[in-house]
Order: structure tokens, then sequence, then C-alpha cells
């Protein structure tokens, strides 16, 4: 069986593009619409990988990285954003975060802006899961 690769995205086409070539190139998905849901996910199935989106409704997609970096049983997740937003909105983002929050947030494994292609999506999961071939 392959390893769980959770997906958060309130888009539904994104959601079933992702856990699509997911499922075709041996993972398993699991998926959650936002933040709330996907944080329940990850402390229920514990997966290998969490893909993320930023802009999302009742708890978006920074919020969610915030709170699984400060579970002791989730913070060694790794965590790739997948988002419209651009990589330096986020970052910006994520530093205002840190600060209002007193706690400084690693950077996620990988930043993919979408749409991602799919090779570039893959490379990046199989690099942040240690599976890159040589």
């Amino acid at each position: 069986m392959g390893r769980k690769v959770l997906v958060v995205d309130d888009e539904l086409d994104m959601r079933i593009y992702v856990t699509t070539l997911l499922e075709t190139n041996g993972y398993v998905p699991l998926s959650a619409t936002d933040g709330r849901e996907g944080l329940e996910m990850a402390r229920r199935h514990k997966p290998s990988l969490i893909i993320l989106d930023v802009m999302m409704p009742r708890m978006g997609g920074i919020r969610m990285y915030l709170e699984l970096k400060r579970d002791p049983e989730l913070a060694g997740i790794p965590v790739i954003m997948l988002s419209a937003v651009s990589r330096k909105t986020f970052l910006s983002s994520r530093n205002l975060l840190s600060r209002s929050e007193g706690m400084e947030l690693p950077p996620p494994a990988a930043y993919i802006e979408k749409p991602p292609e799919s090779d570039q999506l893959l490379q990046a999961i199989r690099e942040t899961l240690g599976e890159a071939r040589q």
C-alpha cells in the first residue's frame, strides 16, 4: 500500500486533480475542504505528506500550517503549499503570523503556485518523501 497524502483545498476541481494524480502514482490520497477539516484528518490518519492550499474558508492554510507545527504529533509531517497566492505573499503572511504568535514557523517543504504541472508536483512530492530518482 502506498503512502498516505492529505490534500487540503477548498476547490473541488483542484482536489480531484491532485488526488487523481496521487492515486495513479501509487499514493493513497485523503482530502479535506479547509484547514479545520484538514487538521482533524491529519490527527486521525497521520499522513506522510500534506498538500495544502493557502486561501480557504473557515481556517486557511497558513493557520493550519501554524497549528500543525505547534502539535508535537504532527509537526514532523512535511507540507507542500499549493496555492494561487504568490510565494512572496505567502512568506510575508507567514512571517507576520510568526511574529504575532511568538513562534518561528519553518518554511514548507516546497511551495508551488497554481495551476501546478503534474511533473512539477510529482517531483516535489517524491523529493519531499525522499523518493526522488537519481
